[in-house]
């Protein structure tokens, strides 16, 4: 099966897969009703009104079914129908494709006789946790990652599994975790919210499944079984693939299911697989909040101060907000519930020369800013947001390159034939004719300085 390369959503990526891989999706009903949950309000308003209707219904009956100045969200709904192949249109009708609408139905009326929906223990589990233990469990793994990522030193490196994760899907680069950086697609990923991060890694997992000789259908039809199962509820692996086994290594090193030892029977879903097709987002409870112990009022109102003089003051005592803080803020002070820093010419290098863009430092600042700037306009002082991106300009007109300059040439002939196999060579950095000068490159430069004594000087 041939599976479409990283998209952006989940939903994006179930409309690029082909009718034939989604009919097969659609045999589970834990899938359908996952699939339902995810659709925008309209497509499953329409879904809804065709599932227990055995007849075609009318396309024109669809206006009388939305407000005046909806229909940009009524086209959007039948185009992700469209996109998931969710609906058939046959002479000016509508239908539900039978496969799903049959699937949505029992996972509805309770007619799932394929144990989709997992099967839970119906032994005692001697260890047995609670929702407290899973929440911890889950923040715990996930902020390792997240450390790792912006450089934060815990002590500790995430699996290998995981590595690989960050290197395929780009948010890192480097072969060996002692030089693993977060790219420019690593620093989007941290803007995102956890329940975003969370798909963008899976989604990865799903085009990695293939080179692993796993049967991506298996893989969707777990991460949607996990949304909707129970928080605190043990289950059993008796009901689960070859496939999802497997799974079930790398799910627990992302915090998403939780297993006493690789070997135990039974498994417990964490907040972050129970949420995963929910428009709530994976937010935890007060004692164990997902986004590294950043409070709830953090994430409501904001809390980064930018003065015109580059000053930084970030009222937060999350030490991921703070590590994300270091990659572009020279940090000089910490207080027990304030960090002060500085923006400076090197500091912004440092985050460009780690792939950060000047857009995305400032995206960062407009996002987290405290309610006493939101007084001004524009938001952020202007002097600051343009110095940034003047930064970036600068460091796109700069390259340093490491070789050797050549010049005081006895003649335009000598200089030609030298400077002729340079660029032959490909090493040729730079070059000014009309003074008789160029650079080359280091790892050139012996290949110069031999042909010059080949050829120029006779062997001299």
């Amino acid at each position: 099966m041939s599976i479409p390369r990283f998209r952006t959503s989940i939903n994006d990526y179930l409309e690029g897969l082909p009718e034939p891989v989604l009919i097969r999706l659609y045999y589970s009903p834990a899938t359908c009703l996952a699939i339902f949950r995810l659709l925008p309000a309209m497509a499953q308003l329409f879904i809804m009104t065709m599932l227990f209707n055995d007849k075609p219904l009318a396309a024109t009956d669809l206006n009388d079914w939305v407000q005046d100045g909806s229909t940009p969200k009524q086209y959007e709904a039948l185009e992700k129908l469209r996109g998931m192949h969710l609906i058939k249109e046959s002479q000016g009708t509508l239908s539900l494709q039978k496969t799903f609408r049959a699937g949505l139905r029992n996972a509805l009326t309770g007619g799932d006789h394929n144990n989709s929906f997992g099967i839970p223990c119906n032994t005692e589990d001697k260890h047995r946790v609670d929702i407290k233990f899973l929440d911890e469990h889950a923040n715990n793994q996930w902020e390792l990652i997240l450390h790792f990522m912006v450089g934060t030193d815990t002590g500790k490196v995430p699996n290998n599994g995981v590595l690989s994760l960050l290197r395929h899907s780009g948010l890192m680069e480097g072969s060996t975790p002692s030089n693993m950086r977060i790219t420019n697609a690593g620093f989007q990923f941290l803007l995102q919210d956890v329940n975003a991060q969370i798909w963008t890694l899976l989604l990865q997992y799903l085009n990695m499944s293939e080179d692993l000789q796993m049967d991506a259908v298996e893989v969707l039809h777990f991460l949607f079984m996990l949304g909707s199962l129970e928080l605190g509820q043990d289950y059993t692996l008796v009901a689960l693939s070859p496939t999802q086994k497997i799974m079930l290594d790398d799910l627990r090193d992302y915090g998403i299911v939780y297993q006493r030892k690789s070997s135990s029977r039974r498994f417990y879903p964490t907040r972050l697989a129970t949420t995963l097709t929910s428009d709530t987002g994976a937010l935890l409870t007060a004692s164990a909040s997902m986004d590294s112990a950043i409070s709830q009022k953090e994430r409501e109102t904001g809390f980064v101060i930018l003065e015109t003089n580059f000053k930084v003051y970030a009222y937060t005592d999350s030490p991921l907000q703070i590590a994300v803080l270091n990659l572009f803020v020279h940090l000089k002070s910490r207080f027990v519930n304030m960090v002060a820093g500085q923006i400076s010419r090197e500091s912004v290098r440092k985050a460009l020369s780690n792939g950060i863009t000047a857009d995305q430092i400032i995206t960062y600042l407009t996002v987290h800013a405290h309610p006493q700037m939101r007084k001004s306009i524009p938001l952020l002082p202007p002097t600051v947001v343009d110095q940034i991106r003047l930064w970036q300009l600068e460091m796109e007109r700069m390259k340093i390159v490491e070789g050797y300059l050549y010049s005081d040439f006895s003649s335009k002939n000598e200089y030609d034939i030298i400077a002729g196999y340079a660029h032959d060579l490909g090493v040729m950095a730079w070059e000014k004719p009309n003074k008789r000068m160029f650079f080359v490159t280091k790892e050139g430069n012996q290949q110069i300085v031999d042909f010059v004594r080949r050829k120029v000087h006779g062997g001299v």
